[in-house]
């Protein structure tokens, strides 16, 4: 028995020493054993470079970027006095005139500065008689409104305080889909609240800054952070505590949070913020065209704008303003713009988005289509009478035709706070209104109105308005009628 079991045992042992020499052979050098004491491998991932993180690199810390956060948001509360409607209305002349009740209004700002300016949303502040701040700690203070823009939503207030906690901006156009983001702000009257969330989607455009003006800026944030009544104005950071965006609505059928919410990006806040402090307005530049997007148009708007290209990239031109900035850059009807200053273009929001960074003046680079050949220029902005000047408190301005000019002191004296009309024109004011020179314009939809700005803002608010006012000499009231969404509507 053992006489047979010997050459079954060599033949294995030969075979076993020729096996791992073959293995050593093919597999140039490999070592023969694996150490059974060694740990087993926790964790395997291919051995190139990439220093992009990984996706199992553990949750996100909200802690620091938290409490940095809660210190640099205020609590907004406003007041509203009572106040009398005069008006011509049938109610009117047989009852009198008509008083409103005191209003109560709360939100929510961020100190961007140590010595106490603080952004916020203008429908927070709108109207306003008396606005006040409350600090986390609990201090509160009266505030001062240093200027609003109803197309951004954006309002600048200051307080009278230094080395206040404040918040730093961040840059929106880093902010990615999926990222982490937290929402600080007093939500239903409670107090400093922190919320988180993702970025759902980015560019999203709604409609509800064109209910208070028809040259709405809109190219919202949209996250699924816990937003409420309340809210509007706060802070939505990043997880490194800067400032990406200003909570500004939800969308929702019952007025509170179901699901999303949307915050203006920090770099066009920034931008007002900037204007409103050193102008007292927003200070936009404006490429002088017609334009919509012909992947979305309807068939009625591509039917009136001859239009069958409906796959090409970009936003299409449906009509260049004369001694525009467009027109004197050579971009014609039919064009579509696929780029500002190398950013793509690809939707409405996003061209915005863009030129909105821009005050009257500032050059911009365009590139374009052009019968399916690319094409680019570069367009100086103008403001919306098509020149390059500042808007100044106190100066006259053109706005859609007609000028307008502050009081002289006399007159203020004689007939109180007002705006004069110094040229009717022949632009759409004047065709809509019949408006005379000389008329003193007292107010607007019952609000008093006491310089340029204040009408310019009104007039390009989009509403259907009611303007108030007198001429010299005579004892009555006139009251004329203005469809600024008209005037505005589908221009950039």
């Amino acid at each position: 028995m053992k006489s047979k079991l010997i050459p079954v045992i060599l033949t294995a042992a030969v075979t076993s020493v020729m096996t791992i020499f073959a293995v050593s052979h093919f597999q140039h050098n490999a070592p023969y054993f694996t150490a059974v004491n060694e740990s087993p491998v926790t964790q395997v991932k291919y051995a190139g470079f990439d220093n992009t993180p990984t996706i199992n690199s553990g949750p996100a810390n909200f802690e620091a970027a938290a409490a940095s956060s809660v210190k640099a948001v205020v609590h907004v509360k406003t007041m509203i006095n009572a106040h009398i409607v005069q008006s011509n209305d049938f109610f009117s002349q047989f009852y009198g005139p008509r008083q409103t009740p005191a209003q109560e209004g709360s939100g929510s700002g961020v100190v961007i500065s140590p010595d106490g300016y603080i952004v916020t949303n203008n429908h927070v502040v709108a109207g306003a008689n008396e606005v006040t701040v409350t600090f986390n700690e609990g201090r509160t203070m009266q505030a001062k409104v240093v200027g609003t823009d109803a197309s951004t939503d954006i309002a600048v207030l200051k307080v009278d305080q230094t080395n206040l906690p404040f918040m730093n901006f961040g840059n929106s156009d880093d902010v990615k889909l999926g990222q982490w983001v937290l929402a600080v702000g007093y939500p239903l009257t409670l107090d400093a609240t922190v919320t988180a969330g993702i970025i759902s989607a980015k560019s999203r455009s709604l409609g509800i800054n064109q209910q208070n003006s028809a040259t709405a800026i809109e190219s919202f944030l949209q996250t699924d952070a816990a937003v409420n009544p309340g809210n509007s104005g706060g802070a939505l950071v990043n997880t490194s505590g800067l400032l990406i965006g200003i909570n500004s609505a939800i969308a929702s059928p019952t007025g509170s949070y179901a699901g999303y919410s949307y915050a203006i990006p920090s770099n066009i806040v920034r931008k007002a913020v900037n204007d409103l402090i050193k102008y007292g307005a927003l200070q936009r530049g404006y490429l002088g065209i017609r334009y919509f997007d012909s992947k979305t148009a309807t068939p009625e708007q591509l039917a009136a704008d001859g239009i069958t290209d409906t796959k090409s990239p970009g936003m299409y031109v449906a009509d260049v303003a004369p001694n525009s900035g467009a027109a004197k850059a050579g971009l014609r009807k039919g064009d579509f713009i696929t780029a500002v200053n190398g950013t793509t273009i690809n939707t409405q929001p996003e061209l915005q988005e863009q030129i909105a960074r821009f005050k009257p003046g500032d050059n911009v680079s365009i590139n374009f289509l052009r019968n399916g050949k690319p094409g680019s220029t570069n367009v100086q902005l103008s403001d919306l009478s098509a020149t390059s000047d500042i808007v100044k408190e106190g100066n006259s301005s053109v706005i859609l035709g007609t000028t307008f000019r502050p009081m002289t002191p006399k007159e203020q004296d004689t007939y109180g706070p007002g705006v004069v009309i110094a040229d009717p024109g022949k632009g759409i004011f004047e065709r809509q209104t019949n408006i005379g020179k000389g008329f003193i314009i007292k107010g607007i939809n019952d609000q008093t109105v006491s310089s340029v700005d204040e009408v310019q803002s009104a007039l390009t608010a989009g509403k259907h308005l009611e303007i108030a006012g007198f001429y010299p000499g005579r004892q009555s009231m006139y009251y004329y009628g203005f469809n600024g969404q008209d005037a505005y509507r589908g221009n950039q």
